[in-house]
């Protein structure tokens, strides 16, 4: 389905999480010399501004974003706070990376990338964001082409999963796609998120990925409360396989900042 546009919930809370684990992750990847490759299977359209019509309309930076910061959440020097202050000297105060901005601003010279989005009018404008970086931007099916893309050169990386859930199917596909992209790239880091919603939906989908007994995992699910009446996300969560050193530090730290109790 191509109706999902993430211009009504950038900056939310899972945005936080997303993004902050995200960013920290490309950090270690970068401190050794050897280059990596990115893939993110659903880019979206890359760069957001908060103060638009969409945004407003759901309010969930307000309880995102703009909480985090108001709060002190980030230091200057944390990898996350980096970008946001870079992207906002390029394009003003209330704008919001999407995460292959993020990743772009957390490449090195001889790293690679590769973004995936379908969805046309979010591909036109991905397009547009990624033009000034040496990412490789493609209008296809995610979940097809991180298949297809792997195993990547450089073999070391990282690829973020982060589809729309709109389609139920998703959550009984995912696993098995994971375990096959595993099978061809042992190595990489692959990163999915999901949504936690009031119906639990996810539970089946993340029991189906323990089970599989990937390597070096760590599975993090932020729980706050509702972004207004009536929202069904009342969470989200990463499963992570081959799961960079120091994740899980920013993970917990994450749990003590939002309050969280699992």
């Amino acid at each position: 389905m191509l109706s999902y546009q993430h211009a009504y919930h950038a900056g939310n809370m899972a945005d936080v999480q997303k993004h902050a684990l995200l960013a920290v992750m490309l950090d270690y990847l970068g401190k050794k010399d050897k280059p990596f490759s990115y893939i993110e299977t659903h880019a979206g359209r890359g760069l957001y501004d908060l103060g638009s019509a969409e945004a407003a309309k759901t309010g969930e930076a307000a309880v995102g974003i703009d909480l985090a910061e108001a709060k002190g959440w980030f230091p200057k020097d944390h990898p996350y706070a980096r970008v946001l202050t870079a992207v906002r000297r390029d394009h003003g105060p209330r704008a919001y990376p999407g995460s292959p901005l993020v990743a772009a601003h957390l490449l090195r010279p001889d790293d690679r990338a590769t973004v995936c989005e379908l969805h046309p009018q979010e591909y036109e404008a991905l397009l547009a964001v990624m033009l000034p970086w040496p990412v490789a931007c493609r209008k296809a099916d995610g979940m097809d082409m991180a298949l297809a893309l792997t195993p990547p050169e450089p073999r070391r990386g990282l690829m973020l999963i982060d589809p729309s859930w709109e389609v139920k199917a998703d959550y009984e596909m995912i696993p098995k796609r994971i375990a096959a992209i595993h099978r061809k790239w042992n190595v990489g880091t692959i990163a999915l998120w999901y949504p936690i919603l009031t119906d639990g939906r996810h539970r089946p989908m993340t029991a189906a990925l323990a089970a599989m007994n990937f390597p070096k995992v760590l599975q993090h699910e932020l729980r706050f409360p509702p972004a207004r009446d009536g929202h069904g996300m009342v969470g989200s969560g990463m499963f992570i396989v081959n799961t960079p050193f120091g994740t899980e530090v920013e993970a917990a730290r994450l749990d003590r900042l939002v309050g969280n109790r699992r």
